[in-house]
């Protein structure tokens, strides 16, 4: 059973993600999480799909002209990174607006689970706890914001910049997918930031399988909606399966 459990793949935990936010008991905690991405992604999604016939033209401008026959190449590929780079920034604005409620989801499932409900949970406890979660979602951005530029700098080097750019904008936004979700149930525990990212790097293959499942459907419209809660359930599932016995103690100890 150990042995299954080690096996499984991120694309496992993203799937089961969808079913988990179905269970009886659970689907009162997605809805909040559920709302305030569909007003806050939903807007977002809807003007920059209405702004990129105008951006792109001016990113391959900035391509020297006799390199212009490269633009069939470019074209999809600055789109990719626009539309990375843009649903990344307003999943984690919407992330730091729902992050309470993603937490309270995250440890009522925990709680289904598992059968043990943590020591401190409910509405007095997440009211206690709101300025911690704010700081660590703050943590989150100040990993993020330096890499980032680094990458949105090198978007802006002709040819190589240009088609190096989105691809590592893809893997960066999955590793970032990755820490944005499962921080949840660590974040529940009082794991600290960087013993987290040390714990998910062990198994960084499987977490970058589910963190690019994650960054894919928040680039899709209409499923991008939906997202949030489907990401923190399957996150979750893997903290229960993965790394809760390593950060917890056992009952009565």
């Amino acid at each position: 059973m150990l042995n299954d459990i080690k096996s499984r793949s991120g694309f496992h935990y993203f799937v089961r993600g969808w079913r988990l936010i179905t269970l009886p008991g659970i689907r009162r905690f997605v809805i909040l999480p559920l709302l305030v991405n569909i007003l806050l992604l939903g807007g977002a999604f809807w003007w920059l799909y209405s702004r990129l016939h105008l951006w792109i033209p001016q990113l391959v401008e900035h391509m020297p002209a006799w390199l212009h026959w490269l633009g069939y190449i470019i074209w999809p590929l600055s789109i990719l990174a626009v539309v990375l780079i843009f649903s990344y920034f307003f999943s984690t604005v919407a992330n730091a607006i729902a992050a309470p409620f993603s937490g309270m989801l995250s440890e009522q499932l925990e709680a289904r689970l598992t059968g043990r409900r943590l020591p401190d949970s409910g509405v007095v406890a997440l009211l206690k706890d709101l300025p911690r979660v704010m700081l660590r979602e703050w943590l989150k951005l100040r990993y993020y914001l330096p890499r980032a530029l680094i990458l949105l700098i090198l978007h802006f080097i002709p040819v190589f910049g240009q088609t190096a750019a989105p691809v590592l904008w893809f893997f960066f936004g999955a590793w970032m997918m990755t820490i944005q979700y499962c921080d949840y149930p660590f974040d529940n525990h009082k794991v600290g930031f960087a013993a987290m990212r040390h714990a998910l790097r062990r198994h960084k293959i499987r977490n970058m399988q589910f963190g690019a499942m994650v960054g894919i459907c928040t680039a899709i419209p209409v499923l991008n909606l939906l997202i949030m809660p489907v990401a923190v359930c399957g996150a979750t599932a893997m903290w229960v399966e993965s790394y809760r016995d390593e950060f917890t103690k056992p009952m009565g100890q």
